[in-house]
């Protein structure tokens, strides 16, 4: 009692072709990008914040590496809680928190120009 696949097998196999065919076209487009920006997730107490608006902010992105310096501009963008403030007014408001361990500072780092888009606090 062999069943002929007929019709069925005949369209399931035309499926696996256009997927593989799909497949084989995709793949050679994932290699095409390029990574502009990385962004970091770290407790408030591994990031030293900048000191002025071009200086540069420190942060370890393990518990194991080194610290790291890169560049901010006055385009950084700096925020807490949800708003935007000013890199004076966001100091403030950073060296206020108690408990720099569980607070997290969202990081995000341009690659290519080696600068830091953006600061957020999540308090």
């Amino acid at each position: 009692m062999s069943q002929d696949p007929g019709k069925e097998g005949y369209l399931m196999k035309i499926r696996h072709f256009f997927i593989a065919a799909l497949l084989s076209i995709s793949l050679p487009a994932a290699a095409d990008f390029t990574t502009i920006a990385e962004a970091y997730e770290l407790a408030l107490s591994d990031v030293r914040v900048p000191a002025t608006p071009s200086s540069g902010i420190s942060f370890k992105v393990c518990d194991e590496c080194e610290m790291q310096l890169v560049r901010v501009t006055p385009n950084t963008q700096y925020n807490f809680n949800g708003k935007t403030y000013t890199l004076k007014e966001f100091r403030k408001r950073v060296f206020n928190i108690r408990d720099r361990s569980s607070t997290f500072v969202s990081v995000v780092h341009h690659v290519e120009n080696d600068v830091v888009l953006a600061v957020s606090v999540f308090e």
